[in-house]
């Protein structure tokens, strides 16, 4: 899977916070807490971790395994758990960690999805070129207005050159 198609999958995710009502300053977060906790659980899993950081009842497959019905309350009640581990650096990540999904269904789209993408590739790729293609998604998007935040990277290679 490359890294646009990557990119793609996760701009299609966007569609679904888009329409639970998130707008895109809220997207970014709302993925990041799901994809820190599968990551978390995808790199114990390959050994690249020691140890599970989180604690059993917030690992993925706690996610992946909950009905509809009860997802969305147990993802918030999770997240609010986790602002107060006593795991100072999951406490840190947390801080403030909230959802504002309202639709069960959503939130179990995104999982169903985000379990679908291969994240070993992804790192390779490297996260901050993924985080830099939905940047770009977004400020092609002429309804958003995001594009005066965004420079293209053949812009700022072009300034880098005439500096040299």
């Amino acid at each position: 899977m490359t890294q646009n198609d990557i990119v793609q999958k996760l701009w299609n995710l966007c569609d679904v916070l888009r329409d639970d009502g998130i707008n895109y300053s809220d997207y970014v977060t709302e993925l990041v807490l799901l994809l820190f906790v599968k990551m978390e659980y995808e790199n114990t899993q390959a050994g690249l971790l020691n140890a599970h950081a989180l604690p059993e009842w917030a690992r993925w497959p706690e996610l992946t395994g909950r009905s509809v019905l009860e997802l969305l309350n147990y993802y918030r009640q999770m997240l609010l758990d986790l602002t107060k581990s006593d795991d100072r650096l999951i406490a840190v990540i947390c801080t403030d960690a909230q959802t504002r999904l309202r639709e069960p269904r959503h939130l179990e789209q995104l999982i169903r999805d985000l379990d679908r993408i291969d994240w070993f590739s992804a790192q390779r790729d490297g996260l901050g070129d993924l985080y830099e293609g939905l940047l770009e998604k977004n400020a092609n998007e002429t309804k958003s207005g995001a594009g005066q935040y965004f420079t293209p990277r053949q812009v700022l290679q072009c300034r880098e050159t005439a500096w040299d």
